[in-house]
């Protein structure tokens, strides 16, 4: 065998340790999955809830802010995002920031739910109310910018071997809900049925106060864990990329264009959430909760399907189909709610639900696995046509106009509650019949409709399987001579 045939053999022996070894131990493993717990161990889906029924932020005024909190989000995002991708230190480029904000993020976060103790009893126009509210949901932003853009770029650079990322989002989506990642939403739901349906004193800003602050202090906790158990393990490019680089670079990653495209084109979706329509309709938010038990097993057992689908179906191919699948069952929920008004009938709906989702948690795993790794898959694509990465100012690409689309659309959300008659503050249940209406079409077939258009550049996806496996070869061989070089 010649000196040639000796390296190619060797080249190929690097690339299938690339993908084949594992480089995540158990307990890193461990505190990977506590960190997904932590990213939903939060009541933050009564969030709407709170600012209407509590804060009382009128929705004009809710509209105005929202367009200014996005030209400032323009502004920093453009920033922070040049700033981490350009670090370059000893812990790494990703965990100073993690690891510095993440205490600053929960004290911001304890301040969120104090604003009625600030300003108890006032009106949804009072304006020092209002200033604090404005100037609280500036600083947050700019620090949850930071933080998010760090912790979006770290979790794709724990290893790389691609092979085993898929495993630990596997598990992570897996086993988080067992250890009760959703159990702050669930316990909080049923105590403001308790509250609103007047079957205990409580107060509705105590609750929120309590579980608010109490999930975010135990949220940091789990998140600090795993920042302090893990580690970078993608080697960075020794130079920094310039603002124009990034930028050019968002342009080129065609992958992450096309994700951009369609969450453009899905951010015209018109929506407000079903609990509203549940709490305001039906007095309760526990039905939901009921409603979901039947199919509670579906979705642990949906992640089994994944390396059969993986093995069998491009990424595009699942990518698209659970699309168009969430669809269908959305608008075969609405259409049943319009049969003789079942709308506004608690137990037909609540039988909906249950029926809806058993027949969507079946694709449960994919949804929560193949999102993920896509964009993790976009990530190494820059990284492969550009001889770096890019995690930060890509992910403020993809957000930025997201950003200001999301801000813009929860602006007419406002202005439409506004119009279809909703009104702040009144007694749960005792909405209008043309408000009940048009909460439950705004939970069902108004997002699906005004969002489908999200669909059509998923069906462009270019990594081919063929087209995937060569760009981690090169990426494997790239990755080792960087090593060299640097040792």
């Amino acid at each position: 065998m010649d000196k040639k045939e000796n390296t190619s053999s060797l080249q190929t022996k690097q690339v299938n340790v690339y993908e084949n070894f594992n480089y995540v131990g158990v307990k890193e493993s461990v505190a990977y999955v506590l960190n997904d717990v932590s990213n939903t161990f939060n009541i933050n889906s009564f969030q709407e809830r709170y600012i209407w029924d509590v804060v009382k932020v009128d929705f004009t005024v809710s509209a105005v802010v929202n367009i200014f909190t996005s030209a400032w989000d323009t502004i920093n995002d453009i920033l922070l995002g040049s700033l981490v991708d350009n670090t370059r230190t000893r812990l790494g480029k990703f965990r100073p920031y993690l690891i510095g904000l993440q205490v600053p993020l929960t004290l911001l976060g304890a301040l969120y739910w104090m604003i009625p103790l600030f300003f108890p009893g006032t009106s949804g126009t009072h304006v020092p109310k209002l200033i604090f509210y404005f100037a609280f949901t500036i600083i947050q932003e700019t620090a949850s910018t930071a933080m998010n853009l760090a912790k979006g770029g770290y979790m794709s650079t724990t290893t790389p071997n691609p092979n085993e990322r898929v495993r630990l989002i596997t598990l992570a989506e897996l086993f988080s809900g067992y250890l009760g990642e959703d159990l702050p939403r669930y316990i909080f739901g049923a105590l403001y049925d308790l509250i609103v349906n007047e079957k205990i004193g409580m107060k509705l800003s105590t609750a929120f106060l309590t579980f608010g602050a109490g999930c975010s202090v135990i949220s940091s906790g789990l998140t600090l864990y795993y920042f302090f158990q893990s580690k970078e393990r993608v080697p960075q490019s020794i130079e920094r990329p310039s603002i124009k680089e990034g930028l050019r670079a968002i342009f080129t990653n065609y992958p992450v264009l096309l994700m951009c495209l369609s969450d453009f084109l899905g951010g015209f979706s018109v929506s407000t959430s079903e609990s509203n329509y549940f709490i305001d309709v039906f007095g309760s938010y526990s039905l939901i909760t009921i409603a979901n038990i039947p199919s509670s097993l579906n979705g642990s057992i949906s992640y089994g399907f994944i390396p059969f689908l993986r093995k069998h179906f491009s990424s595009k191919a699942l990518w698209v189909g659970a699309d168009i699948y969430g669809d269908i069952l959305s608008l075969g929920f609405f259409l049943f709610g319009m049969i003789n008004r079942n709308y506004t009938k608690m137990i037909p709906m609540v039988v909906a639900v249950g029926i809806r989702e058993w027949f969507y948690k079946w694709s449960f795993g994919v949804n929560k696995v193949i999102n993920s790794d896509l964009w993790n898959e976009a990530m190494d694509f820059c990284e492969w046509k550009n001889g770096y990465r890019m995690e930060a100012t890509t992910s403020v690409a993809k957000s930025l106009v997201l950003k200001i689309q999301s801000s813009l659309m929860n602006s007419v959300r406002s202005i439409i509650l506004k119009n279809i008659g909703y009104v702040q503050g009144i007694k749960i249940g005792t909405q209008s019949n043309k408000t009940k209406f048009w909460l439950f079409a705004l939970c069902s077939a108004v997002p699906t409709i005004s969002g489908a258009l999200g669909v059509i550049p998923k069906f462009l996806w270019p990594l081919t399987k063929e087209k995937r496996e060569k760009m981690y070869k090169d990426l494997a061989e790239r990755r080792n001579e960087l090593v060299s070089t640097a040792n």
